[in-house]
């Protein structure tokens, strides 16, 4: 569909010339807790979606000293949550990377863990490094491996750790914080104790396997996916057969989307989130929409232009892309393919009915580069 324009000056819009007379009316309305609407609708209500984020990427090799650091300096329990968090440079105020998304880059040494807690904010972990890592929700212990894909949804008690003979552990964190914290619905709990296991060691991916076959006999009345764990050894091979039997997409290659595998729906109520191969010498096509949007570099290296400006990525790169930002994504190698992991905050758009896109049609589907 073809980009729309319009004018401010149309039927509709509010051109009302302030004067002595008015100004003292809007006085008068301040003093009541009240306004007049004419005075703000056109910055409330824009003709298209206006994002406050803008396009930023956070380059590992940047981070990962500063990351490892922090765990010379403060313990997990004296932290809480031991993680440099990335912050968009327009949504400070709310401690977000982008749009009502917040992430961050959580580590953990051999033989640490964290305190049981939970929160009404949803959550979720990709492994980016090390070896022996877990998690345990409701629960249930989950052993984690690199590129591994792992939820925490909403209110479930939850902790993290490294075994003793295990190698430290990094891993970006997604929340929808600043979503639940706008809504003034937030809290946090901590578990008194440890908590039990109540199943055997990785019940949940051994028993949702995610091939296709789920137990016939277990009821599960949650509004979240029973699968805790993505495993990347299956992801993986799942993108390459689906190249190879599948047109490629010219926006985002071959995308997969994690899901619940008893509806096919997303993971979690608030957060989504996919993985995409990248072709080797893929150049991907421009489009928006609305939905903010944190990817990771899971594999490969490449670029992405982002309202015309280039973004170079390569292996555990993080980068955002706000809501109705144009973005294309391009492999920049011919004889590898990238992946890009990324979450979103789809299931919220999708349900309130608010999601729309546009697709560039001009220079053959391209950005110009400022």
């Amino acid at each position: 569909m073809e980009e729309q324009h319009y004018s401010d000056d149309v039927y509709g819009r509010a051109r009302v010339n302030d004067t002595p007379e008015l100004e003292a009316y809007y006085k008068e309305l301040e003093t009541l807790g009240a306004g007049a609407l004419w005075t703000v609708a056109n910055d409330i209500e824009p003709w298209e979606p206006r994002p406050n984020s803008v396009p930023m990427l956070w380059k590992y090799d940047d981070l990962r000293a500063l990351v490892l650091k922090s765990s010379e300096l403060v313990t997990p329990e004296q932290a809480g949550r031991r993680v440099v968090y990335l912050v968009n440079d327009k949504r400070k105020d709310v401690s977000a990377a982008v749009g009502w998304l917040y992430t961050g880059i959580q580590v953990t040494r051999p033989g640490e863990s964290t305190s049981a807690h939970r929160h009404r904010a949803s959550a979720l972990r990709f492994i980016m490094e090390g070896s022996k890592g877990y998690t345990v929700v409701d629960g249930n212990k989950i052993m984690l491996e690199v590129n591994d894909f792992v939820i925490t949804p909403n209110s479930t008690w939850h902790e993290h750790g490294v075994e003793a003979d295990g190698q430290t552990c990094i891993w970006q964190d997604g929340l929808d914080i600043p979503l639940v914290n706008a809504l003034e619905a937030n809290d946090y709990a901590v578990f008194d104790g440890k908590q039990p296991l109540d199943v055997p060691l990785n019940y949940s991916p051994k028993t949702y396997s995610g091939v296709g076959l789920i137990p016939a006999d277990v009821q599960w009345d949650k509004p979240y996916s029973p699968l805790f764990k993505y495993s990347w050894s299956k992801v993986y091979p799942a993108l390459l057969e689906a190249l190879e039997v599948n047109p490629i997409d010219p926006f985002d290659g071959i995308h997969l989307r994690y899901s619940n595998p008893l509806t096919g729906g997303h993971v979690m109520q608030t957060m989504s989130a996919s993985m995409q191969l990248l072709p080797k010498g893929f150049k991907g096509k421009a489009h928006k929409h609305t939905g903010s949007f944190v990817y990771q570099c899971a594999k490969g290296s490449g670029y992405s232009i982002i309202n015309g400006k280039r973004f170079d990525w390569k292996e555990r790169d993080i980068f955002c892309v706000p809501s109705w930002a144009w973005h294309e994504h391009h492999n920049a190698s011919e004889t590898e393919d990238a992946c890009l992991f990324h979450f979103n905050d789809l299931p919220v758009i999708e349900g309130l009915g608010l999601y729309q896109d546009r697709i560039l049609t001009e220079n053959n589907g391209h950005q110009i580069i400022s």
